[in-house]
């Protein structure tokens, strides 16, 4: 089964990856693992990752943050994965303010806020996977995808994957939620909803599993694992 996958890359990192050991995460043995236990006929056709740069001046360890986000990029790319780029807008913006958990929000007291925001991605994303599902009816039978596999828990992407099921319903839909089993997240019912089956969690022993080495070969110098990571 020829499969494809779609990794929203944000969402990866704070979802799977943050306050963890694991950032050094070789990304397409880990989506390869799963897939192959999902299905033992899967091969791994591609994987295209959607992410935007991080700011150096919005960033906890600032340029090194930012450093330690192209090597890892460098990393993922002598895998080849596809690499694509969306980027942060920051904006001031108006918020109710927060007092605690027993009191509501109120549109008249709110407080300014800098907002960032991820642009692009999502959308991105969704267009990809669907062009993708379009141009295997193009394709002769033995060179098509049978299977698109989205890792993202953002419903925004619901849309994109009821339409591909309603458009190309030959093509199996697999979702990857990228979540650690132990902070037990609800899983989005939505994206479930259009998927042919769902992986909930990814375990800790699954990520540790499936790290870099610390040197990874590329084209040019290594891409060496961050001594923070």
């Amino acid at each position: 089964m020829r499969t494809a996958f779609f990794v929203d890359g944000y969402n990866l990192f704070y979802g799977l990856l943050a306050d963890t050991p694991y950032k050094w995460l070789d990304l397409r043995s880990l989506l390869s693992h799963i897939a192959h236990i999902e299905n033992p006929q899967s091969t791994t056709s591609s994987v295209d990752y959607f992410t935007s740069s991080v700011k150096p001046s919005l960033a906890t360890r600032g340029q090194a943050s930012k450093e330690a986000q192209d090597t890892y990029i460098r990393a993922l790319k002598s895998t080849h994965i596809c690499v694509h780029y969306g980027h942060h807008q920051l904006e001031p913006a108006k918020v109710p303010r927060f007092i605690d958990r027993k009191t509501k929000a109120s549109r008249n007291d709110k407080v300014d806020i800098w907002k960032l925001e991820e642009k692009e991605t999502d959308v991105h994303m969704a267009i990809s996977m669907y062009r993708t599902a379009a141009k295997q009816t193009k394709l002769k039978h033995h060179e098509r995808l049978e299977q698109l596999v989205l890792v993202s828990s953002d419903t925004d992407m619901t849309p994109a994957l009821r339409a591909v099921r309603e458009d190309f319903p030959e093509i199996t839909v697999g979702v990857i939620l990228p979540h650690r089993a132990e902070l037990n997240r609800p899983s989005p019912g939505s994206l479930k909803q259009h998927a042919h089956w769902t992986r909930r969690v990814v375990t800790c022993e699954e990520l540790q599993s499936h790290q870099f080495p610390t040197r990874v070969p590329t084209h040019k110098a290594p891409a060496i694992k961050p001594d923070y990571w």
